[in-house]
């Protein structure tokens, strides 16, 4: 992650929030449901999530250059007592120019 920058009004940030707890499950927490499943090979159902997607966002400075952006989610899910985040990135959404940034050691994703 590095700053995103919204100061020219270029990029939009949305939420949606899904609370699940006894209630009829949207097939978008189905998905995320499966996909935890599937990579941890454990059981989860979730009670909570959040999706929040950073759309056609500029690197800070937007000054450099605001034809470069990128488009982004985190998915926050929690069980009550576990907590999970999903990080899903657009195919071949990265367009940042990763040399004019602060950091230059840019890796999608975490470690």
């Amino acid at each position: 992650w590095d700053n995103a920058d919204f100061s020219r009004g270029i990029g939009t940030t949305f939420y949606q929030e899904f609370l699940t707890l006894n209630t009829a499950k949207p097939p978008f927490v189905l998905d995320v449901e499966a996909k935890i499943r599937q990579y941890l090979r454990s059981s989860y159902s979730a009670a909570w999530t959040l999706k929040i997607t950073w759309e056609k966002v500029p690197a800070y400075a937007a000054r450099t250059d605001t034809r470069k952006t990128i488009t982004y989610q985190a998915i926050l899910t929690t069980d009550g007592f576990r907590s999970y985040v999903l990080m899903l990135y657009q195919e071949g959404g990265m367009r940042w120019d990763y040399t004019r940034l602060a950091a230059t050691n840019v890796l999608i994703g975490y470690t």
